[in-house]
């Protein structure tokens, strides 16, 4: 697939007031939400991690732990190497299995941030030129490494890549922001989210923002 052109890039960063009252207009109840929150703070969030790899491996880390615990093996992972920085994949590759299990990586962690590694290091995961490829690529790419799923891949395009039109129907928060939107009585399922997220193109990023608000309220 080519990559696109700067022209067709997908949209990143922060929408224009024009484009978020269209968004309004197409949806009024999420309008009249994301008028009563704080305003949408743009993609990709500050503080981010200091590489795309680095980003990816702490996605890995963090999967189904409380974050304090993987914060933790986290920041063991990045203190086997000297200085603050977290180790690139040439470095992963360079550490023995039982210094990383030492770390506290699970045996599935450890395969997943050596297939990243391994992929990036061989050129088979762009991470370099990634921000050029479209969405759906992206995923695609992704996907392929063990231990990336689809949310994960979703997130990356949002918060890392800045992506504007991201919605991931899988995520329990978006569909409890949207139970609460609409005011049902159960969450709806991934298809039904996917679906009102037709009409919140071409910023489906902007309501999925709205929708996590809604469901820490």
């Amino acid at each position: 697939m080519p990559h696109p052109s700067r022209k067709d890039a997908p949209a990143t960063g922060s929408p224009s007031a024009s484009a978020l009252r269209s968004l309004d207009r197409r949806d009024p109840l999420l309008g009249k939400a994301r008028r009563r929150l704080a305003p949408f703070p743009g993609f990709p969030t500050p503080g981010q991690a200091g590489s795309h790899f680095h980003a990816l491996a702490r996605s890995i880390i963090y999967q189904q732990l409380a974050g304090a615990a993987a914060r933790t093996i986290h920041d063991r992972v990045r203190d086997l190497t000297p200085g603050r920085r977290f180790p690139r994949p040439e470095e992963i590759d360079d550490l023995p299995d039982g210094v990383l299990r030492g770390a506290g990586l699970s045996a599935a962690k450890l395969a997943a941030l050596r297939d990243l590694g391994d992929r990036v290091q061989r050129g088979a995961l762009p991470l370099a030129s990634i921000a050029r490829l479209p969405d759906d690529e992206v995923v695609e790419r992704l996907v392929e490494v063990r231990g990336i799923g689809p949310w994960t891949a979703q997130m990356f395009l949002m918060f890392r890549l800045g992506r504007l039109d991201v919605l991931a129907p899988g995520d329990l928060g978006l569909q409890e922001g949207l139970r609460r939107l609409e005011g049902l009585e159960d969450r709806p399922k991934p298809r039904e989210l996917a679906e009102r997220g037709e009409r919140w193109a071409p910023l489906r990023s902007v309501a999925s923002w709205v929708l996590w608000r809604l469901s820490e309220e």
